[in-house]
């Protein structure tokens, strides 16, 4: 018997609602970005974020049912992102979905934001385990083995700045726009790799680290200015890229050369960037590993993860009560 699951995804600065077929197919999408209006603060504003959440998604609703041609009678569940996130930001979201699971007598199901990013794979084709699944986005930076559905062990996680901060910090000294890692990306492929930067940790465990990094390219730049010199943007660009996602292959080479787990899934914002996918598709051809990321539309924050997600809760009956709460952090393997 099919399961329908309205999902909701309200965690930062995109509100979307999506209808998900038995966890894998994607029936209806509706996003509503706020993108352009904090681009003219370099940054997500919590404030603004959470009004804008609350202005439109009702219309996100509407629109999401309407391209589905269902009715909220139709699900068989509400799914919604609790954690982590923004708190104002996730409030609406999980008011919404509890709101309408108790209008329509429905179940209600809690979803992990960074486990709907990796769930996000279903929908491109069936995940088998074990794997390994690597997260990257503006707040994390994890590496897991996934021994089945919703079964995580940690291998490494960022000790300071998640890849994808770095990004869009280092973007902000240089002057590019926000959000950080498309820009980076698209000006680092007019440039070279000429500027010598500290790789971000060289012991042999599975741990990142990207502060140093970032003060080195942010040093630079203002050692430049004051100097009067003229910064490459271009080719800074390319030296950053380049050393940050180095530094996410050599971690899974280790793992993969290690656990001899041959199956692998990339996850998160960062996931989008073609020069990460690149090196990624070269280290698992090495191995004879497979990968699986998913295509541009999954990759960044949108409601069909949370209903891939919440599929195998659904089946196992993992349900919350109208008490759900929201977390600005959350750890996978708790």
């Amino acid at each position: 018997m099919d399961v329908y699951i309205l999902a909701i995804e309200s965690s930062c600065d995109e509100t979307s609602m999506a209808v998900v077929k038995n966890g894998c197919e994607v029936i209806s999408l509706s996003i509503t970005t706020q993108m352009d209006t904090h681009a003219k603060f370099g940054g997500v504003v919590p404030e603004i974020a959470s009004r804008m959440h609350t202005e439109v998604i009702t219309l996100v609703l509407e629109d999401c049912l309407e391209k589905a041609n269902m009715k909220i009678e139709e699900m068989d569940a509400i799914a919604v992102t609790n954690k982590p996130g923004l708190t104002g930001s996730l409030m609406v979201g999980v008011e919404a979905a509890k709101t309408l699971a108790f209008l329509y007598n429905k179940p209600l199901i809690a979803v992990n934001h960074l486990i709907g990013h990796i769930y996000a794979n279903n929908l491109e084709s069936k995940m088998e385990y074990p794997l390994l699944a690597l997260i990257v986005s503006g707040g994390h930076t994890e590496l897991l083995i996934m021994e089945d559905d919703y079964k995580f062990k940690r291998l490494g996680e960022t000790q300071d700045d998640a890849i994808g901060e770095a990004f869009d910090k280092v973007a902000r000294v240089m002057g590019l726009s926000y959000p950080g890692g498309p820009s980076i990306e698209a000006l680092a492929k007019t440039g070279k790799h000429t500027y010598e930067l500290p790789k971000p940790v060289k012991e042999q465990d599975y741990n990142f680290s990207y502060s140093g990094l970032k003060s080195a390219v942010i040093n630079l730049v203002n050692k430049e200015k004051k100097q009067k010199k003229e910064i490459n943007k271009a080719d800074l660009a390319c030296s950053f890229q380049e050393v940050a996602i180095d530094e996410l292959v050599r971690k899974v080479e280790l793992a993969l050369k290690n656990t001899n787990i041959k199956k692998l899934v990339v996850a998160g914002g960062v996931s989008a960037n073609k020069y990460l996918k690149a090196k990624m598709e070269e280290l698992c051809k090495k191995y004879q590993a497979s990968l699986l990321i998913p295509r541009m539309l999954y990759c960044t924050d949108n409601a069909a993860m949370i209903g891939a997600a919440a599929y195998p809760k659904y089946l196992r009956k993992e349900f919350s009560d109208y008490s759900l709460d929201v977390s600005s952090s959350a750890d996978i393997c708790s």
